[in-house]
């Protein structure tokens, strides 16, 4: 077994929880992920005999993701950084996921968040967990495979019960005597809860996984929101391909499958583009930069910034791109292929309205050889191998997240 435990500015706290897991556990290996710690909280960690893992500030989901990716195959404890007591029956009780139920209560503020997450975690999957924000958890193997990687942030605890139990698996929850620093009802802990609020909701909507493998809620789909219903039917037939693609990638593979997602945006964005404009010329932009900005949306901030230039371009609206742009860029979320759709639609019914005819066909014959372009090639690799591109791509992005090698595991997200 593996005891898996997230932890941030827990300086003062997490050696004792440490030294308490080891000896509880003599024969586990303790993973601590410090997400992003101000203090001394990896050396301590560290000096009561974990392994660490010092990772940039992503949140408690992320964290505990890159500690499970650095651990042996197995079970796996997972655990709050200030917890205390006995955590022996979570590992003695039967079930795939076993979630420790405090017998006293501590602290708290008034349950808005415990009741929504319990109704949220009802309304999906059927489930009504007396504590669905426990981050006390026993995992089987199996219940591992299904759930990690977790989503992001303080999410990961509800999106974890409601996987494991639309995967079949047996969730249950036991009496624990255990104890953890609860927040009061001060502006910290309020400030706290409302956190916790966004990030499960983030959590229980859709989500993806990125090339690193971070699981981030998809918030592409909230360009729908404008009041155009072309952009907004656009991105519905992306989302749809967010929810239920296959694994084909490009027109070819897409037309060899017949039936797929990628095929009903191949005729469904165009269409769409078609009936907004009334041209042959709207149809075909719609449909080529809707493509175009899918293609390049493999790495963060490179599709919203592909977008802005060509919004500064041909006049199309840039706000929610720029609200957008820190958060793909952190990955603290991604587009999505309802995201990028959507945005390619807009700069295709900009072009439309701004160009003349002859710039719509010139436009056209840029997207097409694009297109022809990443149907050969990978359009980031072109971008990585040239220099002033991959500057310009890389602005803003954070550097690759890479863990310092601690005791006996290096982690490289």
């Amino acid at each position: 077994m593996t005891i898996l435990v997230a932890a941030r500015d827990e300086a003062a706290r997490i050696g004792a929880t440490v030294a308490g897991l080891r000896r509880a556990f003599p024969e586990a290996e303790v993973i601590v992920a410090d997400d992003g710690s101000h203090d001394g909280t990896a050396d301590a960690a560290e000096s009561a005999g974990a392994i660490v893992l010092r990772l940039p500030r992503r949140g408690k989901g992320q964290a505990l993701s890159a500690a499970e990716r650095a651990a042996p195959p197995g079970p796996l404890l997972v655990c709050d950084a200030d917890v205390s007591g006995d955590l022996g029956p979570l590992v003695d009780a039967a079930g795939d996921i076993v979630v420790a139920r405090f017998v006293r209560r501590q602290g708290g503020g008034f349950g808005i968040v415990k009741r929504g997450a319990r109704a949220l975690i009802r309304l999906r999957c059927g489930l009504d967990p007396a504590e669905p924000l426990s981050g006390q958890r026993a995992l089987s193997p199996r219940a591992r495979v299904a759930c990690f990687p977790l989503a992001p942030g303080f999410g990961c605890e509800v999106r974890m019960t409601v996987d494991a139990v639309e995967r079949g698996l047996d969730v249950r929850e036991i009496d624990v005597d255990l104890e953890h620093r609860a927040t009061g009802r001060d502006a910290a802990g309020f400030l706290h809860r409302g956190r916790q609020l966004v990030d499960l909701l983030l959590a229980l909507g859709p989500l993806a996984v990125n090339y690193r493998g971070n699981r981030l809620p998809l918030v592409g789909w909230s360009v729908a929101l404008r009041r155009d219903p072309a952009v907004a039917a656009v991105a519905a037939i992306g989302l749809a391909d967010d929810l239920w693609s296959g694994p084909e990638r490009g027109f070819r593979q897409h037309l060899r499958a017949g039936r797929s997602t990628g095929v009903v945006k191949l005729v469904g964005i165009p269409a769409v583009g078609l009936l907004a404009t009334r041209r042959l010329s709207g149809a075909l932009l719609v449909g080529l930069a809707a493509n175009a900005l899918n293609q390049l949306d493999t790495r963060p901030g490179r599709a919203l910034k592909a977008y802005l230039l060509g919004a500064t371009v041909v006049g199309a609206p840039r706000r929610l791109a720029v609200l957008l742009l820190p958060y793909d860029l952190r990955e603290m979320a991604m587009l999505g292929d309802a995201g990028s759709n959507a945005f390619g639609a807009l700069l295709g019914l900009s072009s439309v309205r701004r160009l003349t005819r002859r710039g719509r066909w010139i436009a056209i014959a840029g997207l097409a050889a694009l297109t022809v372009v990443g149907e050969r090639r990978s359009l980031g690799a072109l971008i990585e191998s040239t220099p002033g591109l991959w500057h310009f791509d890389s602005l803003g992005r954070p550097s690759e997240m890479t863990g310092r090698h601690v005791g006996s595991v290096e982690e490289a997200m």
